[in-house]
């Protein structure tokens, strides 16, 4: 009752409304928003559920402690690369049949083109793979070769999100703000999931994102296109306050910060901010060396090519000797998001790219063997999807070769994978998959087994769900396993 007038009614709180209304029907709407908003679970800073550091430990014995994924941006062509393919040669100039070739064609027609390249067996394995990697040649006996790839799309945006999130849409964490959920930390000064680019990649940050998972596992993009180590990290040095003066300011504002959370516990993006001021402040001590390539001879810094990509490389390197847990690298040039992408001239293209990223991908198997790291580094090699056996007509020059999704190849060494092993294949034209068959999807469960983690327990629960890396889907490929 109102206390001005007895016979009024009371009024009612907005929460006994939605409590009262519809049958009650408004308190399960209020429910479903709190728990969008994460105000119904646990504090972002509290472990997760399926987190797998701490208390938890690993859920196996892992054979990799880090990842080093050679972004080969644009995809390369299976059929010029690892996966030789002779029938092309006696087809040659005819077009796919009108049966199930004929609907994966593309529209813009093509006839079976053949490789100009030779191919033939490197190393004691016998590992094949073609002319255009000389020196990666040399490490056959250190290579997994993954024929029998394929995905679900043959398009770069869906394509990429699909290789980096196991999600055509950009909505989901990426492989390594997985891993750094699953994993944490071995270096409290540098973050556990870099990024190096020169510029943005198609799609871009989303490639790294962390989605709904704690703002913390984002990667941090380095752009690579001025090597200079105060170009790639800006403010490493404060311009007036000392080491001591800055962690006393730093120590001021955090427990501003804190007092501003007291009354806002399920902020987690407050908390990822409050989260990267320390970083910031703690990567003073060791980024500046880590990212400084002046510390290389340049005898190494040669052998890895004085390209962006080949000195990215060795920046991965650097990063993973320090304890970083994934380093992602992009091959992207200023002018060219998707240098790999083929349309046209693709003979041409092809030698040019493989030339630098040949250089610079032995080096690193290289250099990785001569400090005893590749063992536990798992290197990843390839690209969103492969590149049709058939030609796609230019307007002007040569012909190139269009996107390809239903088989192609990757390539992973060290990090607990068989050296100088090929798995799987493609029929004889390089069409699809059709023995060893291997998902992204499986891709993804693989890197996770060689970490020490299943890729089945390690799940996030958001918006009234469990999620995990790999969905639904997903199987380990044990017989890559060493």
């Amino acid at each position: 009752m109102s206390p001005d007038r007895p016979d009024a009614p009371s009024p009612i709180s907005r929460r006994q409304m939605l409590r009262r209304a519809g049958a009650g029907f408004g308190m399960l709407g209020l429910a479903g928003a709190c728990e969008a908003a994460g105000l119904l679970s646990p504090a972002a800073s509290a472990a997760p559920l399926g987190r797998v550091s701490g208390l938890d430990g690993l859920h196996h014995p892992a054979k990799a402690k880090r990842v080093i994924f050679l972004f080969m941006n644009g995809a390369p062509s299976h059929v010029d690369t690892f996966d030789p393919k002779p029938a092309l040669a006696k087809y040659a100039g005819q077009e796919p049949s009108e049966t199930e070739f004929k609907t994966l064609r593309s529209k813009k027609g093509g006839t079976f083109m053949p490789s100009p390249f030779r191919f033939r067996p490197h190393g004691e394995s016998g590992l094949v793979m073609s002319e255009l990697f000389p020196h990666l040649s040399h490490f056959a006996d250190d290579l997994c070769v993954l024929r029998g790839m394929h995905t679900d799309t043959p398009n770069h945006e869906p394509g990429l999100l699909m290789m980096h999130s196991g999600n055509q849409q950009p909505i989901r964490p990426s492989l390594g703000s997985w891993l750094s959920y699953g994993l944490g930390s071995e270096n409290a000064n540098l973050p556990p999931f870099v990024v190096l680019c020169p510029g943005l990649p198609v799609v871009g940050p989303q490639l790294w994102s962390s989605a709904f998972l704690p703002g913390e596992h984002q990667g941090m993009s380095v752009n690579t296109s001025d090597l200079d180590v105060h170009a790639m990290i800006a403010h490493l040095k404060h311009p007036r306050l000392d080491r001591s003066q800055q962690r006393r300011q730093l120590d001021l504002i955090q427990r501003i910060n804190d007092l501003h959370r007291s009354d806002r516990p399920h902020e987690a993006a407050l908390d990822a901010q409050i989260s990267s001021l320390e970083l910031a402040f703690q990567m003073q001590t060791e980024a500046g060396e880590a990212f400084d390539l002046k510390h290389e001879p340049d005898s190494l810094r040669d052998a890895y090519g004085r390209t962006t990509f080949g000195q990215s490389c060795l920046l991965a390197r650097r990063l993973v000797e320090r304890d970083v847990r994934i380093v992602q690298v992009y091959y992207v040039d200023g002018r060219k998001k998707q240098p790999w992408d083929t349309h046209s001239a693709n003979d041409a293209g092809h030698r040019r790219l493989c030339a630098d990223a040949d250089r610079a991908t032995a080096a690193l198997l290289g250099d990785l063997k001569a400090r005893g790291l590749l063992e536990d580094t798992l290197v990843i090699w390839g690209g969103e999807f492969g590149r049709t056996p058939y030609s796609e007509p230019a307007k002007k020059g040569d012909p190139g070769r269009d996107h390809h999704a239903t088989g192609f190849s990757m390539v992973l060494a060290g990090g607990g994978v068989k050296g100088g092993y090929t798995h799987g294949a493609t029929d004889d034209f390089g069409m699809i998959a059709v023995d060893g068959r291997v998902h992204v999807h499986d891709l993804h469960a693989t890197i996770l087994h060689l970490l020490g983690i299943d890729h089945e327990r390690l799940t996030y629960r958001y918006s009234g769900r469990d999620f995990r890396l790999t969905d639904v889907h997903g199987t380990v490929v044990r017989d890559i396993i060493a």
